[in-house]
């Protein structure tokens, strides 16, 4: 009887300590394309929340340097509206230096009501902010549009959105970043190929296998976006868990950080 309990001690306690595993990992999808002749590897970080990962974010940075992107794109929410900023500024200086980086705002940044300081500072440290724009931009020998909108906490989704819809090209792969991912059918009103969103922190608790993610903020209990790549037929979303860790208010239950590497694959 003493050992059946043991054992069973063992097997709760290696749960609890897989359940709250909060270790960073690379989660890696690919989309085949016919509008790509090479692969291009597409970075997304969403939700840091300037929380810390190692001395100078160096976690964060080789998992970032491991996946070898063409690009980063940053969906929103990397700073925080309760915590110091420094460790996110850290974490994009570096991040900038090595590799194209194309920022969008999310509800956070807005809840500082200092959005335009902080887009000030993303530029300055070389990011491209998007906030109704789409660049065109040559990754790996391949034409790609990379678009971007500013959370609808700002007011001007819709009208951005127009914006970046008009100056898309047909013919090149196109990419919009948008924080939040329960607005994808009104994204999918212009023509983009990818959406790439965070904002649901993975659905804070999962049951590996059974459901994908308990809550998520605009999407309510089991949300639909939860963190994944999804065929919605007319394009691709693809949806970080985020890197919220300490800031969190509710611990992450087998709902690991994550850097999120998107491949795009020519077609055979």
């Amino acid at each position: 009887m003493k050992r059946k309990r043991w054992a069973v001690a063992a097997v709760c306690a290696v749960a609890a300590l897989a359940a709250l595993d909060v270790r960073l990992q690379t989660v890696a999808y690919s989309i085949t394309t016919p509008k790509v002749a090479a692969p291009v590897r597409l970075v997304v970080l969403s939700d840091l929340h300037s929380c810390v990962y190692g001395p100078e974010q160096r976690t964060l940075l080789e998992a970032v340097a491991a996946a070898e992107p063409d690009a980063v794109l940053m969906a929103g929410d990397m700073v925080d509206d309760a915590m110091a900023e420094e460790p996110a500024w850290t974490a994009v200086r570096a991040l900038a230096a090595e590799y194209p980086c194309f920022y969008v705002t999310g509800n956070h940044e807005w809840r500082t009501g200092e959005v335009e300081r902080l887009c000030r500072r993303m530029e300055e440290l070389g990011v491209r902010v998007l906030r109704g724009q789409t660049v065109p931009v040559e990754l790996n020998g391949q034409q790609l549009d990379i678009s971007g909108v500013d959370d609808p906490d700002s007011g001007a989704l819709a009208l951005e959105l127009e914006q970046v819809g008009e100056e898309l090209r047909e013919e090149v792969f196109s990419v919009l970043l948008a924080h939040r991912p329960e607005k994808f059918r009104l994204y999918l009103q212009h023509p983009f190929d990818l959406v790439v969103s965070g904002h649901a922190h993975g659905g804070q608790w999962r049951l590996p296998g059974l459901v994908n993610g308990l809550l998520a903020p605009g999407q309510g209990l089991f949300p639909a976006y939860a963190g994944g790549c999804y065929d919605m037929g007319e394009a691709w979303l693809a949806v970080s868990r985020g890197l919220a860790r300490e800031s969190t208010r509710i611990p992450r239950l087998f709902n690991r950080p994550e850097v999120t590497l998107v491949e795009l694959l020519p077609a055979s």
